[in-house]
């Protein structure tokens, strides 16, 4: 049975965890604006001595993202809490693919994860040795069909997906992520390797966590929930997230069912 704890708040279960983490777009921010009572959160957290990383999907390297929580009023002690799935990439093909040629599938905002082997990039997708998702090329609704067209024929390549997200909401408005075209690929029969919630390395990379009781928070049951569940942590839903709408109609109890996912706690919103 899930617990909601929007009458007490994550201070009623705080002292049992040594470890948070916390996913920021999505329970942080919106992709527009901080929220509130979930900084008040983090600073209470600290108060209390405990550790926390915000972790996040954002097929980027950490301090491009560090750079847009600044423009957003972020103060420094959070954002040095920061880890993104694009930087668990980052270090993956460093490791394995720093000499190979790549194709991007993604928009231009992406392309400070291959400051350092931009070289490597691809124009034609036939030279290619493997797919280097971070997204789609253009705007938030296109058709994921151009995909299938493009990579139909490549299936023989590997992609590296660095946000396993399908979606992922911009203040009001839906977008869908490079675990939308990673999809597709899958479907087509590619092989996909993946780096982002829910996948462990994004987490292992990130901090020291063993041994340590962990709480996740997060408003994605494909994600944070699913990490959270497959790595035997604890798991947090706030529910004012992409899963709003199907909560509110189906309650969390059926949701968490439909999704195969156990939810320890949800709260409707990140408070203290």
């Amino acid at each position: 049975m899930t617990k909601n704890l929007d009458s007490i708040g994550l201070q009623s279960i705080a002292d049992n965890y040594d470890l948070f983490y916390i996913d920021l777009w999505g329970v942080i921010h919106n992709g527009i604006k901080l929220h509130e009572g979930a900084i008040f959160t983090l600073k209470k957290l600290l108060e209390i001595n405990k550790n926390f990383i915000l972790l996040t999907n954002a097929p980027r390297p950490i301090q491009p993202v560090k750079e847009f929580l600044e423009k957003m009023g972020l103060e420094k002690k959070f954002r040095d809490k920061v880890f993104t799935s694009g930087e668990a990439a980052l270090n993956f093909i460093k490791k394995f693919y720093s000499l190979k040629r790549f194709y991007h599938i993604g928009p231009p905002r992406d392309f400070d994860l291959f400051n350092d082997f931009r070289n490597n990039k691809s124009k034609e997708i036939d030279q290619c040795q493997y797919f280097l998702c971070t997204g789609l090329f253009d705007d938030y609704d296109q058709d994921l069909n151009y995909y299938k067209d493009l990579l139909e024929k490549h299936i023989d390549k590997k992609m590296i997906c660095t946000n396993p997200d399908l979606i992922v909401d911009r203040g009001n408005r839906r977008e869908l992520c490079a675990g939308s075209v990673a999809m597709v690929f899958e479907k087509l029969g590619g092989e996909v390797v993946y780096f982002g919630k829910p996948y462990p390395e994004v987490y292992n990379q990130s901090i020291d966590n063993k041994n340590k009781k962990i709480l996740s928070i997060g408003d994605n049951l494909n994600t944070d929930i699913k990490g959270a569940n497959l790595l035997n942590y604890d798991s947090l839903l706030i529910s004012n997230g992409v899963h709003k709408n199907e909560i509110k109609v189906n309650g969390i109890e059926k949701i968490s069912k439909q999704y195969e996912s156990i939810v320890n706690f949800i709260q409707s919103d990140l408070t203290w």
